[in-house]
């Protein structure tokens, strides 16, 4: 008797510990989604301290998560964010990086890539943006950063793009293994951009000058009208379906905004 107790003991416990297991396996961090604030918080960085995104107020802000430092897709990532910052800056857009290494490791690191490494005709490139020290994941996991399905050490290749009102605006998510394409984040920034000024939606592969999506027809009578309409400068498919000339100097104007 003694030793089926003991038995019975032995596996009350196994079984906690494989159903606390399984809660713990089975937690999901929340994240925050497209239209929601953008979640505070103050940070160290290789610039110094932050309170984000208080600190950026009126700009547009893009936070990103790399895996790790000292990494080859993470390094030829940051010496393309790096060349492309004034690309950025001139859209009135703050670069903010992050992942879960400490600032020494950081340090070390941006210092490795201006002085040694020369990457498809990049070389002494000097990360200027600031770069988040994130060791307790206290960040990553409020931003939804860490993916336990790819790796519960590591932050994802996670982009929030942040508007002027600090509402998250568009959320992206890459895997470890598959860096990011710098030409398609510059495009979404702009098309986010021309979407606010000009109150328009955009189609598949827009680039500034190409058309642009008028509002759908809120009414009968509208729609009526858009289909008989003798405008030059629209051209309806349908009549929900409806696009509009807008130039590109005319979307280069209002950018940064």
């Amino acid at each position: 008797m003694l030793i089926f107790l003991q038995s019975e003991n032995n596996y009350k416990t196994y079984n906690q510990k494989k159903e606390n297991k399984m809660e713990t396996t089975n937690i999901v961090n929340s994240m925050p989604r497209i239209g929601d604030k953008a979640p505070s918080f103050k940070a160290v960085t290789t610039q110094g301290n932050i309170n984000f995104p208080e600190d950026y107020n009126g700009k547009w802000k893009i936070l990103f998560s790399h895996p790790a430092d000292f990494t080859p897709v993470c390094t030829s990532e940051f010496m393309t964010f790096a060349k492309m910052a004034p690309e950025f800056e001139a859209l009135n857009t703050q670069l903010v990086g992050l992942s879960v290494d400490g600032l020494y490791s950081h340090i070390a690191w941006l210092r490795t890539i201006k002085e040694k490494i020369e990457y498809k005709g990049m070389k002494d490139i000097e990360v200027k943006f600031p770069l988040i020290e994130d060791i307790t994941m206290e960040v990553a996991n409020k931003y939804g950063m860490i993916q336990p399905g790819e790796a519960t050490t590591k932050a994802v290749r996670a982009v929030f793009f942040i508007d002027p009102q600090d509402i998250i605006r568009t959320i992206i998510y890459y895997p470890l293994s598959l860096g990011r394409n710098f030409d398609e984040l510059k495009r979404v920034l702009i098309g986010l951009q021309t979407a606010d000024n000009f109150n328009v939606a955009l189609p598949a592969d827009w680039r500034p000058g190409d058309e642009v999506i008028v509002p759908t027809a809120g009414s009968c009578g509208v729609a009526k009208e858009r289909m008989e309409s003798k405008d030059e400068d629209v051209k309806c498919y349908d009549w929900f379906f409806c696009t509009k000339k807008l130039s590109k100097e005319d979307v280069e104007s209002r950018l940064g905004k």
